[in-house]
C-alpha cells in the first residue's frame, strides 16, 4: 500500500547501477563514499528526454507523471483512509485525483465547520455516500448546512445522520428536494420528526432502505408516516422509538422485503396484523424486546414468502404463535428464538418446526428448554440443517448432543453454550456429523480441556473453540454482512409483570427513562456470547471463492 519512488545510486567503480527503494517524502540516504553520487534510472536514452519539461530538478522526478489519472485513482482505492489523506499531501495532482475519486466521506458535523463546507465539497464533488456525526456535547450542523450539502452533492445515494440535533423538519424537506436519487437513509439521535421523514419519502422515490433510531420527534402526537404508491422501499429498521406505530403504513406495504423492530415501546400486534392480506413480500423479520403476542405472530404467519425470522426476548410469544408461523411459512430457512428463560416456547413449538420447516438451514435456540424429543425430531426431519446454536438451556445434555451427532448429517457449524453437557457428548460428535467443520463450546462446566485435544486428533480438519482458547468472537452467521445475532445475554432481567399476573413489556413514561431501563437491563447480564454465525460464514464465503 505504500507509494514509493525508486532511486538509483551509481558508483564510479560499478559498471551498472543498482536500485534502492526510497519512500515518498524522505530524502535519499547519504552515501558513505564521497565518490558515490545519486542519479536517476532512465528508461530511455538521455537524448530522448527533456529534463526541464519533466521537472528534473535537483534529483526530484515524479515517475507517476505519465500515469493516467484513472490508473492513479484506481491505486488509491487500495489504500486506507489514513494513507489516502497522506497521499493527497504529496502534490497538487494527487490532491486533485484523490478528491475527484472520493465516493465516501464522513464528517464531524459540528457547527464550526459550516464556513468550510463549500471548500470541502468543492474538493470532494463526487461523493455519493455521506456520514454526518456529532457528539452530545456539541452543537451540530443546522438546516442551512444541510441545504448547502444537498446543493453541492445532488448525487448522494446514501446518507447517515447521527446526533444532528439542530436539523429540523424544514431542513430535511429542503434536503429531500435536492437529493432525489437517495437510496439509503439512516438517522439516529436527531430531533426532526414525522414531517421530515414524510418529505423524504415523498421526494426520494427510489429510497430502498430506511433506518430510524431514537428520533425524539416521533412522539405520541406525531402524524402518521405515509408512503407514496410509487415507492420502492425494501428495508425498514426501527429502534428505540416511543411511537413507532406511526410507521404502520410502511410495514404494510407490499414491496417491503426486510423488517426489523427493536426495543420500541407500545403494542405491536395491530401493526403486524396489517400483513394479513396475504400479498406481503416480506422475507425477513426481526422482532426484539417488543410487546408482541401470538396475535402478532399470527399476522406474520400470512407472509408466505418469509425465509428468516428472529423472535428475541418477546415474553408474550408462546408455542401457539410459533406453530402458526411455521405451519404457513413453508420457505423458512433461518429461525432464531431467544426465550428469555420464560419457558413459553418449548418442545411443542419445536415439534411444529420439525414437522413443517423441512428447508431449515439455520437454527438458534437461546434460553429454550428443548428436550430429546424435539431435538430428535428436528435432526431427523430438517435434513438441510447446516448451522445450529444451543445456548443457556438446562435440559440439553449428552443424550441430546449424541442424537444430533447421529442424525444431523448436513451440520457444518455447531455452537453450544451454557448447557449441561460433558466430555461424553463432545466425543459423540467425533463419530457423527460427517460434514462438521467448526465447533464452539463455551461455559459448559463439565467439559474439560482434554477432550479438545482428543477431538482434534480424531477430526484434524475440525476447528474447535473452547473457553481456554485465545480465539474469541467466533460466530455462526450465513450471509456475510447480515448480523444474525448481535449479543446473547446469559442472565437478562426478567420482563415486567403486569397487575394481572401476565408477562408484559414496560411501557409508557418518558422515552429517556424507558430507553435507559432497556440499556441497563441489557448491561445487567453483559456476560455475553458474541453470537454465533458471523465470522464463520465470512470464512466460508472466502474459501468458496
Amino acid at each position: 500500500k505504500k507509494i514509493s519512488r525508486v532511486v538509483v545510486t551509481r558508483d564510479s567503480t560499478q559498471p551498472y547501477p543498482y536500485t534502492q527503494p526510497h519512500k515518498m517524502g524522505q530524502a535519499p540516504s547519504s552515501p558513505a563514499d564521497s565518490s558515490v553520487r545519486d542519479t536517476y534510472l532512465w528508461l530511455w536514452s538521455p537524448e530522448f528526454l527533456d529534463c526541464e519539461s519533466i521537472g528534473f530538478e535537483d534529483g526530484d522526478y515524479d515517475f507517476t507523471a505519465n500515469l493516467p489519472d484513472d490508473c492513479l485513482a484506481h491505486i488509491f482505492q487500495f489504500l486506507s483512509a489514513g494513507d489516502r489523506k497522506r497521499c493527497s499531501l504529496v502534490c497538487k495532482r494527487w490532491l486533485f485525483v484523490d478528491g475527484q475519486n472520493r465516493h465516501r466521506l464522513s464528517l464531524d458535523a459540528k457547527s464550526e465547520i459550516l464556513p468550510f463546507l463549500p471548500c470541502i465539497f468543492n474538493r470532494f464533488d463526487s461523493v455519493t455516500k455521506l456520514a454526518l456525526r456529532c457528539d452530545r456535547m456539541s452543537f451540530s450542523l443546522s438546516d442551512e448546512a444541510l441545504f448547502i450539502i444537498s446543493t453541492r452533492c445532488s448525487n448522494l445515494i446514501r446518507v447517515k445522520l447521527r446526533g444532528c440535533r439542530e436539523i429540523t423538519d424544514l431542513g430535511m424537506e429542503s434536503f429531500a428536494r435536492n437529493c432525489r436519487n437517495l437510496r439509503k437513509l439512516s438517522c439516529g439521535s436527531c430531533n426532526f420528526g414525522a414531517k421530515g421523514l414524510n418529505a423524504m419519502l415523498e421526494h426520494c422515490k427510489v429510497l430502498e432502505e430506511l433506518s430510524v433510531k431514537r428520533i425524539s420527534g416521533i412522539h405520541e402526537l406525531a402524524e402518521p408516516i405515509k408512503l407514496s404508491s410509487s415507492s420502492s422501499l425494501r428495508t425498514i429498521c426501527l429502534k428505540e422509538l416511543v411511537n413507532g406505530q406511526v410507521f404502520e403504513s410502511l410495514v404494510a406495504t407490499t414491496t417491503l422485503k426486510k423488517l426489523r423492530i427493536i426495543r420500541c415501546l407500545g403494542d405491536w400486534d395491530r401493526v403486524l396484523e396489517m400483513n394479513g392480506d396475504g400479498n406481503s413480500s416480506l422475507t425477513e423479520i426481526h422482532l426484539e424486546r417488543l410487546q408482541v403476542s401470538d396475535v402478532g405472530l399470527s399476522g406474520i404467519s400470512k407472509c408466505s414468502n418469509l425465509e428468516t425470522l428472529h423472535i428475541v426476548k418477546t415474553p408474550e410469544c408462546s408455542n401457539i404463535g410459533l406453530a402458526s408461523v411455521v405451519e404457513r411459512c413453508k420457505l423458512l430457512r433461518k429461525l432464531h428464538i431467544d426465550g428469555w428463560r420464560i419457558k413459553r416456547i418449548g418442545d411443542e413449538g419445536l415439534m411444529s418446526v420439525a414437522k413443517h420447516c423441512l428447508n431449515l438451514q439455520e437454527l438458534v435456540l437461546i434460553g429454550v428448554d428443548a428436550t430429546y424429543m424435539s431435538l430428535s425430531a428436528i435432526a431427523s426431519n430438517c435434513k438441510k440443517l447446516e448451522r445450529l446454536a444451543l445456548c443457556g438451556s438446562g435440559t440439553i445434555g449428552d443424550t441430546e448432543i449424541g442424537c444430533i451427532a447421529e442424525k444431523c448429517v448436513a451440520l457444518r457449524k455447531f455452537c453450544i453454550k451454557g448447557c449441561l453437557i460433558s466430555d461424553v457428548g463432545i466425543k459423540a460428535l467425533a463419530l457423527g456429523c460427517p460434514k462438521l467443520v467448526k465447533l464452539k463450546v463455551k461455559k459448559c462446566r463439565l467439559v474439560t480441556g482434554e477432550v479438545r485435544e482428543w477431538l482434534r486428533e480424531r477430526r484434524m480438519t475440525l476447528v474447535v473453540s473452547m473457553d481456554d482458547d485465545e480465539t474469541s468472537g467466533v460466530g455462526i452467521v450465513d450471509g456475510g454482512d447480515q448480523r444474525v445475532l448481535e449479543t446473547v445475554a446469559e442472565e437478562d432481567p426478567l420482563p415486567v409483570t403486569d397487575g394481572d399476573g401476565g408477562a408484559g413489556v414496560a411501557g409508557g413514561g418518558r422515552i429517556g427513562l424507558a430507553i435507559l431501563k432497556t440499556k441497563l437491563g441489557l448491561l445487567a447480564g453483559r456476560n455475553l456470547v458474541a453470537s454465533t454465525f458471523r465470522r464463520w460464514s465470512q470464512s466460508e464465503a472466502t474459501s468458496s471463492i
